[in-house]
């Protein structure tokens, strides 16, 4: 790999509050202008990994560079290279739009020349123009998180790290913010964003998956979905949910019954075995199939399926 290319390289990092360790052993790169996602369970050390590499907390071992700096020296310097943005809005209530924008300018230290400019930026990319004069208290949570992310472009970094931007909007605001991020991205900026929405994880160009403070999986989405080989997943719509549920837990050649939607997933070992043993045992419920076949699994199966794995492995 291009050095040049690289935006985040973290080797062996290591973080441990007294006796529990926070971030355990990860290692990955980020390229410039990618979308990369950690993915994981609150809890899972996501937010303390990030936290290191915008110079917030000191790693207790490993290393990490950042937009070429060093961690451990050259921390001032990565704070003046990137852009954050932390799940708890960092924006003041009392003030407007602009006035968030103008406030900002400053703190990033934004050239007094370029302040307007960069102000227009901001307003036009979030579609907050007609709301410059509205107090930020006043906007809804998904605007509020147009303006956060604006905020923390103003000095236009090339590396931003979101730190659970999109907790607590609605799934259309959501997708809107993530239309920003991908118009960032194609304008060169990389972008590492933390979550816990398994489908956010679809729109990012790699993935991390975070468990207990570990790294268990990285790569593109496909890859990651293509590497469950172990475990076929297959749909299941019955008449009597709950009653098929229990007719199909601890069979033989059935890992895992889980509700999803008003169906059911079942993780099987083998797809052909198992139709035919789920429409022996749910005949002789007299429950009646409306549809029963294999499905690609969705991120949320493949973290929940690993996840399972690491926790088999441990006990």
């Amino acid at each position: 790999m291009n050095q040049n290319a690289v935006a985040v390289e973290v080797n062996h990092l290591v973080k441990r509050f007294a006796s529990f360790i926070a971030v355990d052993d990860v290692s990955f790169s980020v390229d410039r202008g990618e979308i990369f996602g950690f993915l994981g369970s609150n809890g899972a050390g996501k937010t303390t990994t990030i936290r290191m590499l915008c110079g917030l907390l000191t790693p207790t071992s490993g290393s990490a560079r950042v937009g070429g700096f060093d961690l451990a020296t050259q921390a001032e310097q990565i704070k003046q290279t990137i852009g954050y943005m932390s799940q708890k809005f960092s924006l003041y209530d009392d003030l407007s739009v602009e006035e968030n924008i103008d406030f900002f300018t400053g703190v990033y230290g934004v050239a007094p020349a370029l302040r307007r400019e960069r102000k227009q930026y901001v307003l036009k990319m979030s579609g907050l123009g007609d709301r410059a004069k509205t107090m930020t208290r006043l906007l809804p949570g998904g605007w509020k998180q147009r303006l956060a992310l604006g905020c923390a472009i103003l000095h236009q970094p090339p590396i931003l790290f979101l730190d659970e931007p999109t907790s607590g909007v609605d799934p259309i605001a959501r997708r809107h913010f993530w239309d920003l991020i991908y118009q960032l991205s194609a304008e060169g900026h990389t972008v590492f964003v933390t979550t816990h929405y398994m489908d956010e994880a679809e729109y990012c160009h790699r993935l991390a998956l975070m468990h207990r403070g570990r790294m268990i999986a990285l790569g593109p989405a496909k890859e990651l979905k293509e590497a469950l080989k172990s475990h076929t997943l297959m749909h299941l719509d019955s008449t009597h949910l709950l009653e098929s549920m229990k007719a199909l837990e601890g069979k033989e050649g059935i890992s895992e019954v889980a509700v999803f939607g008003s169906g059911l997933h079942l993780t099987v070992r083998d797809a052909g075995a198992a139709e035919s043993l789920v429409r022996k045992a749910l005949a002789e419920r007299q429950i009646e199939i409306q549809r029963l076949e294999v499905i690609e699994p969705s991120m949320e199966d493949v973290f929940v399926a690993m996840i399972e794995e690491e926790e088999r492995k441990a006990s």
